[in-house]
């Protein structure tokens, strides 16, 4: 069982992915947007974080880019609706500076595919 933070401002797509990983059997904590985030991840042990690209305060890039400074080994997936924009296929780019490969699902997704990635991401 692994710990997965969903960091994501939409109330109910985060409440519905955080059934989702728990009904998977994972053990998941939550947060509506990266600050909180940010806090979570200094208090707790993370596994992988689950980020929306654009959040309040601060966005899932500099979420990714903060945790992979810090823990290296907490496997990062972005979520987003701005996938083509955002995100250059496996490196997200904010700027000049690129966080490390992470795989990125575009909004809508297939829950199925979702739970997919997520298993491959944490058991490969």
């Amino acid at each position: 069982m692994a710990c997965i933070l969903v960091a994501e401002d939409d109330t109910q797509l985060r409440n519905f992915l955080v059934r989702l990983l728990q009904r998977a059997g994972h053990r998941v904590e939550s947060a509506a947007d990266g600050l909180h985030a940010a806090q979570v991840l200094a208090d707790e042990p993370v596994d992988l974080l689950l980020a929306d690209v654009t959040m309040p305060g601060l966005d899932g890039v500099e979420l990714a880019k903060q945790v992979s400074r810090s823990n290296p080994n907490v496997k990062i997936m972005f979520i987003t609706g701005f996938a083509a924009v955002a995100l250059k296929r496996g490196r997200a780019v904010k700027g000049d500076a690129a966080v490390p490969a992470a795989p990125a699902l575009s909004k809508p997704f297939h829950l199925n595919r979702l739970i997919h990635e997520v298993g491959e991401l944490l058991y490969a």
